[in-house]
């Protein structure tokens, strides 16, 4: 397997009169996470660990900059993310959550690079992000950017889910589940503890119950299995994740090359 780049650019670094040169003709690229509970296995980072993984591989492949991640996420609900009956979740609502990534948006549009990729970690974050993105008027406020956005499992392909994992309930539902688990065993192994919760009756999509029965809808916050879960696995899944990111951005019309101008 290839080996994880972890020294990239970042932004935070640069100083003022550096950044305009190093963002002309750069990909910037921006990881959007959240603070969620993940059951009594995986931290509360997860959906913040994932996509700021896989935003430094890209960062390093490209030669890219890496802005700061987005910590805090849109609102965690049962049927995807298991609510806030659990504790340490903490969120924003849509509309702050929109207005926060519009504003941030609408500050680096001003140093205009060849390309912003954002890269989502947390599932209810979505269709918020492309909302916010979208809203802005891309083709007025980013003239000469293009702009990826994407959540990190909408790049793995069907035949890999079928050949490993037969019994897959539908991202909704993987939740704190083999996927998430096995990526962690293999990006933050000291982080992962040592219990395992399977839940046999993950929630069926796009439906929302009030009163809900936390139990019911998971077991201790898994809303599917971790059986399976391996760092071998999430190693693969990285990689396999990291080719997507690299088909999705050769297929779209870069006015950029993804290196910085200045170099």
């Amino acid at each position: 397997m290839r080996q994880r780049t972890t020294n990239v650019t970042a932004y935070g670094d640069l100083t003022s009169p550096e950044a305009p040169a190093a963002l002309s003709g750069a990909t910037l690229v921006w990881p959007v996470g959240g603070l969620e509970q993940h059951g009594p296995h995986l931290p509360l980072s997860v959906d913040y660990d994932i996509p700021d993984a896989l935003a430094r591989q890209l960062v390093a492949d490209v030669d890219g900059v890496l802005f700061p991640g987005q910590p805090l996420s849109a609102r965690s609900l049962p049927h995807s993310g298991g609510g806030l009956r659990f504790p340490g979740t903490v969120h924003i609502d849509g509309g702050t959550f929109i207005d926060y990534v519009a504003q941030c948006l609408r500050g680096l549009a001003r140093l205009a690079p060849a390309r912003l990729v954002v890269v989502n970690g947390h599932y209810e974050n979505e269709a918020l992000l492309f909302e916010a993105i979208d809203g802005l008027d891309p083709a007025r406020t980013f003239p000469a950017t293009e702009i990826v956005a994407f959540s990190w499992w909408s790049l793995v392909e069907e035949d890999w889910l079928r050949k490993r994992l037969p019994a897959f309930p539908g991202w909704h539902a993987e939740h704190a589940g083999v996927t998430e688990t096995s990526l962690m065993m293999y990006l933050r192994p000291e982080v992962v503890r040592p219990v395992r919760v399977d839940h046999p009756t993950p929630p069926a999509a796009g439906v929302y119950r009030h009163p809900v029965d936390a139990d019911r809808m998971s077991t201790q916050g898994v809303l599917t299995t971790t059986s399976g879960a391996s760092g071998e696995l999430g190693e693969e899944l990285f990689w396999h994740v990291m080719d997507g990111v690299a088909r999705t951005l050769a297929d779209s019309p870069s006015p950029g090359t993804g290196r910085r101008a200045s170099e």
